[in-house]
């Protein structure tokens, strides 16, 4: 009899090795993680590792310095506890009943909901949160997603948190120096950590400086959702300071797709339609001074509605693409919703005829 495999791979639709066992070998880890947890959080509470009373920092730093410390037992038990939790709920459960299971409570929310509550169109995603911000000039200002924000916020919280360690390192070996001991490991594992330490905040500051010399970008629209064969009125406006070489808005459908492949989840963007709405090129914006223009956004007719799924989205959105003179350039995504059109006869009596073409 042959024993069950221990470690298994893809082999196209097909999945060798035993689930149980994979299941096994990840409880396995988390155990261990909630293991070294709690070995750690014995030898801090019985004093084997530590800051003692003899150490040479004032109280509030080595009252700090605990909190550091702590944080790595608590890391260990809170990552291994959940992860066992999360083993021991999925064991011997298919691919299949865990999202049949996650989806269970939408289904039921949904289903407790009247006619009347219910989303009008079914896989068209809800404009709600693209409509909750009036505009300055306009109805509504559309909300805003920025890679370069984004960028810019992971690279602060990595600077942040690598200098944080950094400080608790350097602490530690100025206490010892102070001691008369020089820990020699220590000090040669803080020459590459202060290299990436420094060169993180001076990436960070450098994003900082260009998401602020570039300026914000806004744009506000007179309607929303929008429709097909409809024409809305958009305001763009554009801060900073400095000679802008081109700024284009351009009106763009997204088809995004999520699947596996083997056992990693990949997600495919690609835009299928592009259109050029308004193009400037050599726009000096001046500081303090906001450049402001409105322009005429027209959704074609018999275009495809937004739609949103599981795996599959069709998304609308208003892009705007800037290359300033000295700075690289930027992308700024607006996302949008296009409802389905109207049954012709409902059109028909919003623009005064009824179902025969007689005047109302």
């Amino acid at each position: 009899m042959r024993l069950p495999p221990f470690f298994g791979k893809k082999r196209g639709h097909r999945r060798t090795g035993s689930q149980a066992w994979g299941s096994f070998g990840e409880a396995v880890f988390y155990a261990a993680l909630v293991a070294a947890g709690l070995c750690f959080a014995g030898l801090l509470l019985t004093g084997a590792v530590g800051i003692g009373p003899e150490s040479a920092a004032p109280g509030w730093m080595r009252g700090w310095l605990w909190i550091f410390i702590w944080l790595i037992p608590g890391a260990l038990l809170a990552f291994g506890v959940a992860g066992v939790a999360r083993t021991v709920r999925d064991w011997g459960k298919s691919e299949e009943r865990r999202a049949a299971a996650e989806g269970l409570g939408t289904l039921l929310e949904s289903m407790g909901q009247s006619p009347a509550a219910q989303h009008p169109f079914p896989g068209v995603p809800a404009c709600d949160d693209l409509v909750n911000s009036p505009g300055t000039i306009l109805r509504y200002r559309l909300p805003i997603e920025s890679p370069e924000s984004w960028t810019l916020v992971g690279m602060g919280l990595f600077a942040g948190l690598w200098n944080a360690v950094l400080v608790v390192l350097a602490v530690s070996a100025g206490i010892d120096i102070a001691s008369g001991r020089i820990e020699w490991v220590l000090l040669a594992v803080l020459v590459p950590f202060v290299l990436i330490g420094v060169t993180g905040i001076v990436i960070f500051i450098r994003r900082l400086v260009l998401t602020t010399a570039v300026g914000t970008t806004q744009l506000e629209i007179c309607d929303h959702p929008l429709l097909p064969e409809s024409s809305y009125d958009v305001l763009l406006a554009q801060s900073g300071s400095g000679m802008l070489r081109s700024l284009v808005l351009t009106l763009e459908i997204e088809e995004m797709a999520s699947f596996r492949q083997g056992t990693d989840t990949r997600t495919e963007r690609v835009i299928v339609w592009r259109d050029i709405v308004k193009e400037w090129t050599n726009l000096e914006i001046t500081p303090g001074v906001r450049f402001e223009t409105h322009v005429t956004v027209a959704i074609p007719a018999g275009a495809m509605h937004s739609f949103g799924s599981g795996h599959n989205a069709v998304r609308w959105r208003l892009v705007v693409r800037g290359q300033p003179e000295r700075w690289p350039g930027f992308v700024r995504v607006f996302p949008v919703v296009v409802h389905p059109a109207p049954p012709a006869e409902s059109a028909a009596v919003r623009h005064g005829a009824t179902a025969d073409g007689v005047p109302g």
